[in-house]
């Protein structure tokens, strides 16, 4: 008996088989590989925004207001960025102790884990400059001398020459800059913290506020040249004539009384 020849497949039939076993692979991938970078970035940033609000809650509500909106006691924080909070906590000026004409430096009370979350949560509130990277208050592709330059035209009336500081009115001054660390001063010319204006990009660029941060660096640093004597705040010739006219004129109206003095004492005797 002639035995039935086997029922051949359609050609196509392989290439579908493969088809569906791709298919079956990318969707078993799907559920179960792991999330995507931008999707862990969205969980980490949600994260440190819920931690951010319960620090929030904790240390600043009692004065900004449960939301960020402000009170009497404190300033709205809706729309500052993240920027004004890593400079304001980050340097120990927030939380405040005390209400007055400005809110001095003092030891910072959060860890820099802490502040990164509690800048989170209020840059969620609304949109405002972002804390820089390093590339950008760096002294890498700075120029010195701009620096000098833009600084004395822009700072120098409340910081002076050096930024070593200075007095304003009612009560308030412009702290020395001396030692401050690079990314704050970055932040506080983005921000304009208390009583100092904010340099946003449209008025210092990028490039000019890395300039002004080098020039800082260079005069207050340990390696600058210093001839020796009293600095003087480093206000130059006017405190140093100041100080010429009132100790060096004293010294000399003392040398005079004190020669009159011998003098009438030796004519008497």
């Amino acid at each position: 008996m002639k035995k039935l020849s086997a029922r051949r497949r359609h050609p196509l039939a392989a290439l579908v088989v493969l088809l569906l076993a791709l298919a079956c692979t990318g969707g078993l991938y799907a559920a179960f590989a792991p999330a995507s970078k931008a999707q862990a970035d969205e969980t980490a940033q949600s994260l440190a925004i819920d931690e951010g609000k319960k620090l929030y809650a904790v240390g600043c509500a009692s004065c900004h207001g449960t939301g960020g909106q402000g009170t009497t006691d404190g300033p709205s924080l809706v729309g500052v960025g993240a920027a004004a909070v890593d400079f304001q906590v980050g340097t120990g000026r927030m939380p405040a102790q005390q209400p007055g004409a400005q809110v001095p430096k003092k030891k910072v009370i959060y860890s820099q884990a802490e502040i990164d979350q509690l800048a989170a949560y209020v840059a969620s509130l609304g949109a405002g400059p972002a804390i820089p990277s390093e590339e950008k208050y760096g002294p890498e592709g700075a120029d010195i001398a701009k620096g000098g330059e833009l600084f004395r035209t822009n700072c120098a009336q409340c910081h002076n020459f050096t930024g070593k500081g200075g007095a304003l009115t009612h009560g308030k001054y412009a702290p020395s800059l001396e030692g401050v660390d690079p990314k704050h001063i970055y932040e506080a010319m983005q921000t304009g913290p208390q009583n100092m204006p904010s340099f946003p990009d449209t008025t210092l660029s990028e490039q000019n506020k890395k300039d002004i941060i080098a020039y800082l660096d260079a005069v207050n640093s340990d390696d600058t040249v210093d001839p020796g004597g009293l600095s003087l705040g480093g206000l130059g010739p006017v405190s140093e004539g100041l100080f010429g006219w009132i100790f060096g004129l004293g010294a000399c109206i003392a040398v005079a009384v004190w020669v009159a003095a011998r003098t009438a004492k030796a004519k008497k005797s």
